[in-house]
């Protein structure tokens, strides 16, 4: 309710602030118009004088082909950062040798911002999609790993030892006490790795990224197509939240020791 509330405040300042200050269109549309833009960029038009073809969507793809798209991208760069992540994580969390030796080369791929070598992804990988996954890829994967690693090392050693004392086999010890005390730091890991993509994803699409809802959003600010650019904005918003949301499931239905304010 007090959500609820909150939106339709900011949606009615929104509005006055676009209808009554006099501020361009250009700077800043008004709701109506960006609701337009999301209805609009997902239905056929008529073609233009003399073209019997309608046009349809933007950039020649509906926009939620172009949500698809990124999507699609973000799926594969994310999971495979999870998996790789998970994997090392926990072989650094097992041996205390391994760790010193990778730990510092993990600290120095997290300090990096991925857009920095985006660059040099397109020199490597070339403008298509197998530069924007890897570039996913190295968004989530460090955190994904340094997650992993704290969940690992944060489980305590007299549990093991006390499932250990009373016949556990090494399956059994890693199935119901080292698995399930990582496993709130590891998806709480995923869900900031998450994040990380979603903030990338407009870089990721900004060369050849169409289809893809962040090359959309960026080809809208450069024609400046504030309400489009709004419109996608939301878009990706809402749609990192609703996996955000996913993840908090998963964190109450596979941990749901992990206790919530």
């Amino acid at each position: 309710m007090i959500q609820g509330s909150t939106l339709i405040g900011l949606l009615a300042a929104w509005w006055a602030v676009a209808r009554f200050t006099g501020v361009d269109p250009v700077v800043l549309p008004g709701p109506g118009d960006v609701f337009h833009d999301l209805v609009d960029t997902n239905i056929c038009r008529s073609g233009a004088e003399g073209s019997a073809r309608p046009e349809c969507g933007v950039q020649g793809y509906f926009l939620w082909q172009h949500l698809l798209a990124t999507i699609e991208r973000i799926a594969v760069g994310l999971g495979a950062g999870t998996l790789v992540g998970i994997l090392l994580g926990w072989w650094l969390g097992s041996s205390a040798t391994v760790r010193a030796v990778v730990e510092p080369y993990l600290s120095f791929l997290r300090a990096l911002p991925p857009l920095g070598y985006i660059g040099l992804l397109i020199v490597w990988f070339g403008i298509g999609d197998q530069s924007k996954v890897v570039l996913l890829f190295l968004a989530a994967f460090p955190t994904v790993t340094v997650s992993t690693l704290a969940g690992v090392t944060g489980v305590r050693r007299d549990w093991i030892l006390a499932s250990e004392s009373l016949g556990a086999t090494s399956t059994q010890v890693f199935r119901t006490v080292l698995l399930p005390g990582a496993l709130p730091e590891i998806i709480n890991g995923v869900r900031l790795a998450a994040g990380l993509c979603w903030a990338a994803i407009v870089a990721a699409e900004m060369n050849d990224g169409i289809p893809g809802i962040g090359g959309l959003a960026y080809i809208s600010g450069t024609q400046l197509d504030t309400a489009l650019a709004i419109a996608c904005i939301i878009v990706i918003g809402v749609t990192a939240l609703l996996l955000d949301q996913v993840l908090l499931w998963s964190e109450r239905r596979y941990a749901p020791w992990r206790t919530r304010q």
